[in-house]
């Protein structure tokens, strides 16, 4: 027999200060890391956040700039969330909530200046470089954003560009180079979603946790000086923040931060040794 969280359920044990998984209220499920899933993407990466299980790929092609960023190249970025994922997916057109969680992702890494994009411009007004960022959601056990936010940070670090040839403009995927994209490390933004219920906050909550949550506020960090700095910020349900909850948001949010920034480097440390050993034989 499986027991269903409700609301009221949920409130109980909140106010003694736990959870049903026996975690803090600011602490993440476990997260696993899987590197190369897919040979045929310029990056991949399966990420596991507790039952939580999306894939992101990275796609490079060559197009025409924007017309108003002629010396940039370009983003686009998906969330497919896959009816095998969860019985509440359905397959057609995007829905909503695919939509904003991949605009979400994408604001964070746009706005935070991650990525060089005038590195991308291979002849202003002509051709650049484009990036696609592609997520799927594989099992949806809550906290789609954070996890499909963090695969997509990995994805893009491990990411390698394919061969092209400038003489007759064509790609050769399947073939990668050695150049990474060119990224600035230190603006990276980590991204992190504080869910309430009533008056309590909690982070990275499981699916049965997240549907009786009230609203959501997603907080993008990175520190690119001495002090974490917010990229953006996005809030849903019909929840209200205060102005103390949100200043406590915050400083929870640059604490989480530092502890995600060190998993990500100790993750993308590990995939470049592996590549180097690799090299070798």
């Amino acid at each position: 027999m499986t027991y269903k969280i409700t609301k009221k359920s949920a409130l109980k044990i909140l106010a003694a200060g736990k959870r049903f998984d026996s975690r803090g209220m600011f602490e993440n499920r476990n997260i696993e890391v899987k590197f190369g899933v897919s040979n045929k993407a310029e990056g991949s990466v399966m990420v596991k956040m507790g039952n939580t299980q999306v894939a992101c790929g990275i796609k490079m092609g060559v197009s025409t700039p924007y017309t108003d960023h002629e010396n940039e190249g370009t983003m686009m970025t998906s969330m497919e969330l896959l009816p095998l994922a969860s019985p509440n997916f359905e397959y057609g057109q995007p829905s909503i909530e695919s939509v904003e969680s991949a605009r979400i992702i994408d604001r964070g890494i746009r706005e935070s200046g991650f990525i060089d994009f005038k590195k991308l411009c291979i002849k202003e007004g002509e051709k650049v470089w484009s990036i696609f960022v592609d997520i799927a959601v594989i099992n949806d056990d809550g906290n789609l954003i954070d996890a499909g936010s963090l695969a997509a940070l990995l994805a893009l670090l491990t990411a390698r560009k394919p061969v092209y040839d400038e003489k007759t403009e064509k790609i050769s995927f399947g073939e990668f180079t050695d150049d990474a994209l060119p990224l600035n490390k230190d603006k990276m933004p980590v991204t992190m979603t504080f869910f309430k219920v009533d008056d309590h906050m909690l982070v990275d909550p499981t699916r049965e946790e997240e549907d009786v949550c009230d609203g959501r506020l997603t907080v993008e960090i990175s520190k690119p000086g001495k002090e974490e700095i917010i990229n953006a910020m996005q809030k849903g349900g019909e929840a209200t923040f205060s102005v103390e909850e949100v200043e406590n948001i915050v400083n929870e949010g640059t604490k989480i931060f530092k502890k995600l920034n060190s998993l990500i480097e100790t993750e993308v440390e590990k995939f470049e040794k592996e590549g180097k050993k690799k090299s070798k034989k």
